[in-house]
């Protein structure tokens, strides 16, 4: 009896010891865990290639910040295929998970937003927004030669298709977007199978988000978690606004009839040197 209580002495003493090293271990791994991170991006006007620069070093950074998902915030009227193409790359190669959300209220994410839009992992749209309308274009509005258009929408047609096809969405009213300039509300897209939900702001994204499982392009499948996160915006640095700004077609425009001007100034009137230089620049 004397020896049973002995032992049971000695077991409680060694319990009494060891649980509050346990104890501090377990509350030192959870403070390490942490909350999530959660990446953000402001895509706000014309795609263009600091657009296209802008995306992929936010991805990147991101990736290299092992957030939980990176969420591109996208208001567009359009822009080039060549940085569409860019991003879309970028988009459905990346290591964590992308989601593109069309805000706030009153936002589009037209033509090359389209693209965009569906390539990502999670698609969103905020109420009063619009997606679609993804027809090729000239970049300057002139007529391209009907043979030329034929084999770009062909080409664009097939390309959304294929998208769509990769993310499980609706590939014939994707399609539609691109041979017939289609357009959807929020409401529409949902119905149609072109976006995963909802979301009136990006709390409520991030919430809806949360447990999503997802399989990225390595083969990895990995759940979102924002049980407890941290909301990082990763802005546009000066260097990017200004090409952004510079790169809008009607200031580019003007821009160039200034520079115009300028060499015409010069070549009528040699000698005064600045307008030939400033045109040249």
């Amino acid at each position: 009896m004397m020896r049973h209580f002995r032992i049971g002495l000695r077991v409680f003493f060694i319990a009494w010891l060891v649980m509050p090293l346990v104890a501090g271990l377990g509350g030192s791994l959870l403070a390490a865990a942490g909350p999530t991170n959660v990446e953000v991006l402001t895509v706000d006007g014309t795609i263009v290639p600091v657009i296209a620069d802008y995306i992929d070093r936010g991805i990147s950074q991101a990736e290299e910040n092992d957030a939980t998902v990176c969420i591109i915030e996208l208001d567009t009227p359009g822009g080039l295929l060549d940085s569409t193409e860019n991003i879309v790359q970028k988009i459905m190669n990346a290591d964590i998970p992308i989601v593109v959300y069309v805000s706030p209220k009153g936002s589009w994410a037209a033509s090359a937003g389209t693209f965009i839009t569906l390539s990502a992992h999670i698609a969103a749209m905020t109420p009063g927004t619009t997606i679609g309308a993804a027809h090729p274009v000239s970049a300057g509005g002139e007529e391209i030669p009907e043979d030329q258009m034929k084999k770009i929408v062909e080409f664009s047609a097939k390309w959304m298709r294929t998208i769509a096809e990769e993310r499980g969405r609706n590939m014939e009213e994707a399609e539609l977007a691109v041979t017939e300039s289609k357009s959807f509300t929020e409401v529409d897209a949902l119905e149609n199978n072109l976006i995963d939900l909802r979301a009136d702001n990006l709390d409520d994204l991030i919430s809806q988000i949360n447990g999503w499982n997802l399989t990225l392009a390595n083969g990895q499948e990995v759940v979102i978690d924002t049980t407890d996160y941290e909301s990082t915006r990763n802005e546009m640095n000066a260097v990017e606004r200004f090409l952004q700004t510079i790169s809008d077609p009607n200031i580019a425009y003007i821009l160039f009839t200034l520079a115009t001007i300028g060499l015409i100034t010069e070549i009528s009137n040699p000698g005064l040197v600045f307008p030939g230089v400033a045109g040249g620049i």
